[in-house]
C-alpha cells in the first residue's frame, strides 16, 4: 500500500511539474513572442502595455480554460468507462459533447446572432445551455441503451447514432448562419477554445473545481460499482441513485467543458487509460491523474495548434485527434 502511494505521489509530482513548465513555456510562445523575463516583469506588474494585454487580457485566461476543460473531459469519460463498464466510453464519441454543441448552437443562433458578440449576461446562461443539452444527449442514450441493463457495445452503438442525429441538427442550423458565424460555429465544433476571457473562466472555474473534487470522493463507489451491480448493492451501494449521480457529474463536467472548448473527442477516452497505466485502476488514486493528464494534453495541443502553423491556429480538437486517434485504433485492436 505504502509503494502505491509513493508511486502515487511521483506520478502526480511529475505530471504537476511538467504541466508548470509547459505552462510557462505557452506564455512565452504565440504570434507575439514574449521573453521570458519580460513575462515574469509583466505578471508582477512591471511589463509594458502591450505585454500586458497580450498575457493578461488574451493568453493567460485561454490556458486556464485549456486546463479546465482537459481535467473536465478527462474525468467526464473516465467516470463513463466506469459506470458503463467500457473501456472505450467517451463524452464525444457517445454523443454528450455533440448534444451539449448543440445547445449552445441554438442558444448563438435564436438568442445571440455572431459567436463574437456573446454578452455578459450570455456567458452566464451558455454554460447552462450546454449542459441542459448534454443531458438530453446522455438521457436519450441511457433510454435507447437500456435492455435489461446497460451492454457496452450497445451504448456505444446508441451513442454514435445518437452523435449523428445531433451533427445533423447542427448542420441545419449552420447552414441557416451566415457565412462568417458558419465558419465561426465550424471551427468552434471542431474544438477551439473561444471567448477565452476572463469571464468564461470566472463562470466555468467554480462550476468544474467543484464537480471535480466530488468525483474524486466518488471514486470507491466507481470501484464497487465495477465489481458487478450484485455485488455492489450486497455491500451497500444504492446502485442505480450513485449511477444516475455519477452520470450526472459526468454529463455536467462534459456541458461545461463543451461551452467554452467545442468538441474534443478522444480525450475522455485515452486519458483515463493512460492514468490507468501509469498509476492502476483505483478510482481513488487514477482520477486525480487523469484530470491533470488532461489539462496537460490539452495545454499542450493549445500550445502546438498556436504555434505550428503560426499565424495560422489549429483547432484544440484536431491537434487532440491527431495525438489520440493513433492510440484509439490501438485499443479497438486489442479489444476482444
Amino acid at each position: 500500500m505504502k509503494a502505491k502511494q509513493n508511486k502515487f505521489i511521483a506520478t502526480i509530482s511529475i505530471l504537476l511539474l511538467l504541466t508548470i513548465i509547459l505552462f510557462i513555456i505557452s506564455l512565452n510562445l504565440g504570434v507575439v513572442r514574449i521573453a521570458p523575463i519580460d513575462v515574469f516583469k509583466t505578471l508582477i506588474g512591471m511589463g509594458t502595455a502591450r505585454d500586458q494585454l497580450v498575457l493578461v487580457d488574451f493568453r493567460l485566461p485561454r490556458m486556464i480554460l485549456a486546463l479546465l476543460i482537459g481535467a473536465g473531459l478527462a474525468v467526464a469519460g473516465a467516470i463513463l468507462q466506469g459506470v458503463s463498464k467500457n473501456d472505450l466510453a467517451d463524452p464525444g464519441i457517445l454523443g454528450i459533447n455533440t448534444g451539449a454543441g448543440f445547445a449552445v448552437i441554438l442558444f448563438i443562433y435564436f438568442f445571440q446572432g455572431s459567436m463574437n458578440s456573446i454578452s455578459t449576461f450570455g456567458t452566464f446562461l451558455m454554460p447552462l445551455f450546454a449542459f441542459v443539452g448534454a443531458c438530453i444527449a446522455a438521457l436519450v442514450i441511457y433510454v435507447l441503451a437500456w435492455k435489461k441493463g446497460i451492454d457496452p457495445v450497445r451504448l456505444i452503438l446508441v451513442g454514435i447514432g445518437v452523435n449523428s442525429g445531433f451533427g445533423a441538427a447542427i448542420m441545419i442550423f449552420q447552414l441557416k448562419m451566415n457565412p462568417q458565424n458558419f465558419m465561426q460555429a465550424a471551427v468552434w465544433l471542431s474544438g477551439d477554445i473561444w471567448g477565452a476571457n476572463w469571464k468564461m473562466v470566472g463562470v466555468l472555474a467554480p462550476l468544474i473545481l467543484v464537480l471535480l473534487p466530488f468525483a474524486i470522493y466518488k471514486g470507491h463507489i466507481l470501484n464497487l460499482l465495477n465489481l458487478g451491480d450484485q455485488v455492489a448493492t450486497g455491500l451497500g451501494v444504492r446502485v442505480e441513485k450513485e449511477r444516475r449521480l455519477l452520470l450526472v457529474t459526468a454529463v455536467a463536467l462534459s456541458g461545461f467543458s463543451v461551452a467554452a472548448g467545442g468538441g474534443i473527442v478522444f480525450l475522455g477516452m485515452v486519458a483515463p487509460h493512460i492514468a490507468k497505466r501509469l498509476i492502476g485502476p483505483r478510482h481513488q488514486l487514477f482520477l486525480p491523474v487523469t484530470a491533470i493528464l488532461g489539462s496537460l494534453l490539452v495545454l499542450l495541443a493549445d500550445t502546438i495548434g498556436k504555434n505550428l502553423l503560426a499565424p495560422t491556429e489549429i483547432p484544440v480538437g484536431i491537434v487532440v485527434a491527431v495525438f489520440s486517434a493513433p492510440y484509439f485504433i490501438y485499443l479497438l485492436m486489442k479489444a476482444k
